[in-house]
């Protein structure tokens, strides 16, 4: 007989909560059952009610806590609770830390079947706060005024936000006065459902050691009314403004950014740097939001590689080259590869900025670009790989397996693909020999880890 879910919808239990999901979720049991619960954190106990069932798991609204957990802390942000933003401000940084590296662990045992590996404790910060270098934020209406914040949980309903906590200040400060500007000026924020109106996101990016700043806006329409009174009033407003930007996003689509870009004012790039490497930052490159941890996973590639200065690297996946130049500076050669060309034009830039000419970037994707490099042989002594959160693709890891660099490091934002790819490199003959999670967003679920494998 098939057992029968053991809640109904509206039930309230009391529950003792034994873990976490990869999504910041206490997760208790009830006869087995498992209810994933937001805001509930492992060892608590309290009342639940019973807010949706499926078949193999449920979800529910905690109504009330008993017993809390040592680890708890009164989360410092006065819209955590309702924007999307943030999961996990109602944990302590060291608990924070724990459960990413139980996280990892747990992943990598279950799906990749690596229990032995060694997972080293999650690399965080000394200050969790203020790190993201960059802000985008959509634009709506209400009661008349312009709002600008973040999208509420599990919607897209838009929360006015003067201050973000985990952002860089000076992002924050800047958001207020464009929107202030926009709203002095009758700019008309973008209607997602009607497909009407102007301003859709704006977007601020800060040098963390440069302090320079770029303001994006984007817009449904090329013409934005006021153009000149709105830029002439940001430059004269905003500290360390060296870029303002238009771009244009006509489409129905939840993605920010459209195809066509304009500068309005200033320079086409703000600058940067992570650790001595300087970086050209354009509008719509994609560069690490946090630079301080960024520099700490780079690092930790760069020793793992373990490069005396002969060693020829290929770095699967490059965006605009900073792994590769992090690489470039112990390597003889690296050859980059990445699929977006404006990457690779920003790639190209960055070597050209920092004096590199030991490296080498190519447009297209790394399962067809480096099989082709192969057959030409070229061949690496080690190959990096950092790609997005699907993993590598199974072509690459073939062409890894024929291609048999002595050392493979693996850059991954998603664990549970990491864990998957490692599997099958295991398979084809490599060792994973060490694993180090970093934490690239504190008070959010996602961690970042970079493995070391040799070929056995």
């Amino acid at each position: 007989m098939k057992k029968e879910v053991p809640v109904s919808k509206n039930d309230t239990v009391e529950v003792v909560f034994e873990d976490l999901t990869h999504d910041g979720a206490g997760v208790a049991k009830v006869e087995g059952y498992p209810l994933f619960v937001p805001n509930a954190l492992p060892g608590e106990r309290g009342m639940v009610k019973v807010v949706k069932v499926n078949k193999g798991y449920g979800f529910g609204r905690l109504m009330e806590l008993y017993e809390k957990s040592p680890d708890r802390v009164e989360p410092p942000c006065y819209i955590y609770r309702v924007c999307g933003g943030c999961q996990l401000q109602h944990l302590s940084y060291e608990g924070q830390l724990r459960a990413k590296e139980k996280q990892v662990r747990e992943v990598l045992a279950r799906i990749g079947k690596l229990e032995d590996v060694k997972v080293h404790p999650v690399l965080g910060m000394k200050e969790p706060w203020v790190y993201r270098n960059k802000s985008s934020v959509p634009v709506g209406q209400k009661d008349g005024k312009l709002i600008a914040g973040f999208f509420q949980k599990r919607s897209h309903d838009i929360i006015d936000m003067e201050k973000c906590i985990i952002q860089h200040e000076e992002n924050d400060r800047t958001i207020q006065v464009v929107k202030d500007i926009c709203q002095k000026y009758g700019v008309q924020p973008y209607d997602e459902v009607k497909h009407k109106g102007v301003l859709r996101h704006i977007v601020v990016r800060h040098g963390k050691q440069t302090g320079e700043v770029m303001v994006v806006l984007v817009t449904r329409t090329a013409d934005l009314p006021h153009k000149n009174k709105i830029v002439e009033e940001i430059t004269s407003k905003v500290d360390h403004i060296k870029s303002i930007i238009q771009n244009v996003n006509s489409k129905r689509t939840n993605a920010i950014m459209g195809d066509e870009t304009k500068v309005l004012w200033g320079n086409e790039v703000i600058y940067d740097y992570i650790g001595s490497i300087r970086f050209a930052i354009s509008a719509r490159s994609f560069y690490q939001v946090n630079p301080d941890q960024t520099c700490v996973l780079y690092e930790k590639a760069l020793e793992y590689a373990d490069l005396s200065g002969n060693e020829t690297v290929i770095d699967a996946y490059c965006g605009i080259g900073t792994i590769s130049l992090f690489l470039a500076q112990k390597a003889k050669k690296v050859y980059g590869v990445e699929i977006v060309p404006e990457a690779i034009e920003d790639a190209r830039k960055n070597a050209e900025l920092n004096g590199m000419d030991n490296v080498e970037f190519e447009v297209g994707s790394a399962e067809e670009v480096i099989p082709n490099w192969y057959k030409q042989g070229i061949t690496a002594d080690v190959l990096v790989v950092d790609p997005p959160r699907k993993g590598c693709d199974e072509a690459l890891l073939e062409t890894i397996l024929k291609m048999k660099p002595k050392k493979v490091v693996y850059v991954s934002c998603n664990p549970a693909t990491l864990a998957r790819d490692l599997r099958i490199l295991e398979d084809g003959g490599y060792k994973t020999l060490e694993v180090q999670p970093v934490d690239m967003f504190p008070q959010t679920t996602h961690v970042e880890c970079v493995a070391k494998l040799h070929l056995v």
